[in-house]
């Protein structure tokens, strides 16, 4: 029986296996770059918002404490956007005549609320409690970043899965005093341990996990209820 195949088919054969692996290969690797790109999961995106609202301003220039904002984180789900009274409470009284405020002195008369570009969006099948976290000593930069250097508040983590179980199995790695959480510029060696010397953020992490009666928990049904 004469040979159909030339002789170098097996070799076209394999090149041709190897080259679809390879394929396959590259292509997965580059759908998990791009899964966690800033294009994809929108982190160190800036929106346009109605207001120019600077947090670098407010809260490190002015010295004003997240919750005066967002009132609601402590014991709330979410954190709120606060109402534009919140606003008028300082601006009725300084910068009343400012272009920049008009779309704020506009929605107070009208009684039209800001729309507001959300920065922070989770998926819906994600379940997320503000409140408890801040319960157990979870500061706000460490999910936010460091907003009071921010003009413009973007999204600084990803919000992937991953994201979150970095924190959830080694909580202690991000834990600081209740009475800290609101603090931007806390640092763990400003506190001293029993013995004296100054805290690392092991050693206060370790503290205040046991102090708090903090788990590690990263069963599916924690977020996805």
């Amino acid at each position: 029986m004469p040979q159909v195949f030339p002789r170098y088919a097996n070799v076209l054969t394999w090149v041709i296996i190897a080259g679809v692996f390879l394929a396959a290969n590259i292509g997965g690797v580059a759908a998990m770059i791009f899964a966690r790109s800033p294009y994809a999961t929108h982190s160190q995106l800036m929106l346009t918002q109605p207001v120019q609202f600077s947090h670098a301003h407010h809260v490190n220039g002015l010295g004003i404490d997240c919750r005066y904002c967002h009132n609601s984180v402590e014991d709330s789900n979410y954190a709120n956007i606060p109402p534009t009274k919140t606003c008028m409470n300082c601006h009725s009284q300084i910068w009343v005549g400012s272009k920049m405020l008009e779309p704020v002195r506009e929605s107070f008369r009208t009684g039209k609320s800001l729309e507001w570009e959300r920065i922070h969006r989770l998926s819906d099948f994600v379940y997320f409690d503000h409140s408890i976290h801040v319960t157990k000593g979870v500061g706000c930069a460490s999910c936010h970043g460091r907003v009071d250097h921010m003009q413009a508040v973007y999204q600084k983590g990803t919000l992937l899965m991953e994201w979150c179980l970095d924190c959830h199995r080694a909580p202690e790695r991000y834990l600081r005093p209740r009475d800290q959480v609101f603090n931007m510029d806390f640092k763990p060696e400003d506190l001293q341990q029993a013995n004296g010397k100054p805290h690392t953020q092991a050693t206060l992490g370790a503290e205040l996990r046991k102090k708090y009666d903090i788990r590690s928990l990263i069963e599916c049904s924690t977020c996805h209820r």
